[in-house]
């Protein structure tokens, strides 16, 4: 399907800056679905993802949470995120969770590249607070709904992945109108914030992403209790990040399921 594809400037100081997906073909408004990232950033994978959706007949759009201004805080710009991406992925798998030998294995790579990966990988995960990203994500969903030609007027839902994931759910305890919310592999909300939740969610996480997935049950019942409609999906066998097609966590028939079950989901609710 061919597509339009653009990076757009919007909030109310065009402060804000976002991917763009939609089909070239199409001359009204269609639904819109915002595209939250994983915890590196709106990278290819994720303009990638973006435009699947807008192959499915959406708007697609994934909000650059790491630009200010149209640039890139220092620190997490895309080269600078890609060599810790890169440097994680070739680390055993037991470095991942061990500082010592993580620290080690970035203080032999070669001349300041260690320093820099340092730098970079404490600024992304040096903990995610949703509460930073919330003016952000609102004024997303108002641009897309409000203002976005390809998408003005029409309904509005969000996916995310990872951190992504989270931010779907926040966004949905932040904003009335929206009309889904997608999580994979993302942590439950605040409570005051479930609590506000008013669209439908849906839940796609791995076996293997153990410290996180055993978290999801007591989401789900706080989910219930306070009157919510949220379902999930555990896939056996699979890790964090299954749906990431350019990493080694890859699982192809997690990820269809997975994204078949969205897009699902999206057509009953996004009309």
């Amino acid at each position: 399907m061919p597509l339009h594809t653009e990076w757009v400037s919007y909030g109310d100081k065009s402060q804000y800056t976002g991917y763009a997906a939609y089909p070239t073909n199409v001359s009204e408004p269609l639904p819109a679905v915002i595209v939250f990232q994983e915890i590196w950033g709106v990278d290819d994978h994720i303009e990638d993802v973006t435009r699947r959706f807008a192959e499915a007949g959406y708007v697609a759009f994934a909000p650059d949470l790491y630009a200010e201004g149209g640039r890139r805080v220092p620190g997490k710009e895309r080269d600078s995120i890609e060599a810790v991406k890169q440097f994680l992925e070739n680390l055993p798998p037991t470095a991942w969770g061990n500082p010592a030998e993580r620290d080690k294995a970035m203080e032999a790579l070669p001349g300041d590249e260690g320093r820099k990966v340092k730098t970079t990988f404490e600024s992304l995960f040096g903990g995610l607070d949703n509460d930073r990203y919330t003016a952000q994500l609102v004024a997303t969903a108002n641009f897309l709904r409000n203002e976005f030609a390809p998408s003005k007027g029409r309904s509005v839902g969000a996916v995310g992945f990872c951190m992504g994931g989270a931010l779907a759910a926040h966004l949905a305890g932040h904003d009335d109108q929206l009309k889904a919310a997608v999580m994979f592999y993302g942590r439950a909300p605040k409570q005051e914030v479930l609590e506000r939740i008013q669209c439908p969610v849906r839940g796609f996480f791995a076996e293997k992403d153990v410290q996180l997935t055993q978290t999801i049950p007591a989401f789900a019942e706080a989910m219930k209790a306070a009157g919510k409609d949220f379902t999930y999906i555990v896939y056996p066998g699979a890790h964090h990040a299954f749906f990431n097609d350019t990493r080694r966590s890859y699982n192809v028939d997690a990820s269809r399921d997975a994204f078949a079950r969205t897009l699902t989901f999206f057509g009953e609710q996004l009309v």
